[in-house]
């Protein structure tokens, strides 16, 4: 197990290099140039009759008018060091502004998916058990109605309904505080943050509860039909030990596959979600950065998204072995 995960740590390093390459040449292909866009903003309006020579001297403080491979070397150095620059739009250390959104993108990233599977798991294996009947036919329906709802239609029809749009004012729909957040005592601003935060984790559960699900039945369903379990039940056992001492553990094998994009989706956030609630997290910092090509923001967070991925990868393989004993990386002795 520890040569195969000192193999896979090393194997990440080229995956890294590879996956900078081409994510830095994309984002130098978009339309726009970043230095034309700061010169022209400034406190929120935009100057008209710009001098080339103001923009030629942003290109320079950024290391924009050198060629994109030496760009690209000055940038792999920095993230070397751990240092991700300086933010072109923000002028703030970037790596200080995903330090202060990280916390709010976990935060909507666990509750929802702690919902998300809590409720999954039991729809999964009570659809596997019923097969075919009738309250599973209805839960197949409603979780593919769920699934195919696109987040920013649903948001904005809670916004809409529930939002203060057009009917009922019921939830807040922006931001994660109301004003005079800070006068609340402790209990008054968890239920204030809990309020604020009910549409939102709502827009990011259900597709995903909905997917999940269905993973689960169709696991379940493939371990029920085993010979194992057919000699567990032909033992005597209860059906309750047999699904959930011996059917479900081997279940969760394809869930646990599922592992591997949640760490990512954690720490990179929703765009849609924290745009249209204009929540502060990392999603919302992304959309900002695509929309005023801040590039060193943009690679920053591609960067840690794509290392996450590569490790929840490896978390997922070594989990496997946790739930199945049988799953080994190395070949074993005669």
């Amino acid at each position: 197990m520890f040569k195969y995960f000192i193999k896979r740590i090393l194997l990440m390093i080229p995956t890294m290099f590879g996956i900078s390459i081409v994510s830095f040449l994309i984002i130098h292909l978009a339309p726009g140039d970043p230095a034309v866009m700061k010169s022209q903003a400034a406190e929120g309006k935009m100057i008209e009759g710009v001098t080339e020579e103001a923009i030629q001297k942003t290109r320079e403080l950024y290391g924009l008018d050198k060629p994109l491979h030496i760009q690209y070397a000055l940038w792999a150095r920095r993230i070397a060091t751990l240092d991700f620059g300086e933010s072109i739009k923000f002028k703030r250390p970037v790596w200080d502004m995903i330090k202060e959104r990280i916390p709010v993108s976990v935060m909507l990233a666990i509750t929802s998916l702690i919902i998300a599977y809590i409720i999954a798991i039991p729809i999964g294996i009570y659809s596997a058990t019923h097969q075919y009947t009738r309250s599973d036919t209805i839960n197949t329906l409603i979780l593919f109605i769920l699934y195919s709802l696109p987040s920013f239609w649903v948001a904005t029809m809670l916004i809409v309904f529930l939002g203060g749009g057009d009917f009922f004012d019921i939830f807040p729909v922006f931001g994660l505080n109301s004003i005079g957040y800070e006068k609340l005592t402790f209990w008054e601003r968890f239920w204030d943050t809990a309020w604020h935060l009910i549409l939102p984790i709502f827009c990011l559960t259900y597709a995903s509860l909905a997917a999940l699900s269905r993973y689960m039945r169709t696991a379940m369903l493939e371990v029920i039909r085993q010979d194992y379990i057919v000699t567990a039940r032909s033992k005597g056992l209860s059906e309750k030990m047999v699904i959930f001492k011996h059917a479900l553990r081997n279940s969760l094998i394809p869930i646990v596959t599922l592992l591997a994009s949640l760490l990512p989706a954690m720490i990179g956030g929703s765009i849609i979600v924290e745009t249209i609630f204009t929540i502060p997290g990392m999603g919302r910092l992304m959309w900002e950065a695509i929309l005023a090509r801040d590039y060193p923001v943009i690679m920053a967070e591609l960067t840690i998204v794509s290392f996450l991925t590569l490790f929840g990868i490896l978390v997922a393989d070594i989990l496997y072995s946790i739930v199945d004993p049988r799953i080994v990386f190395t070949k074993r002795e005669a």
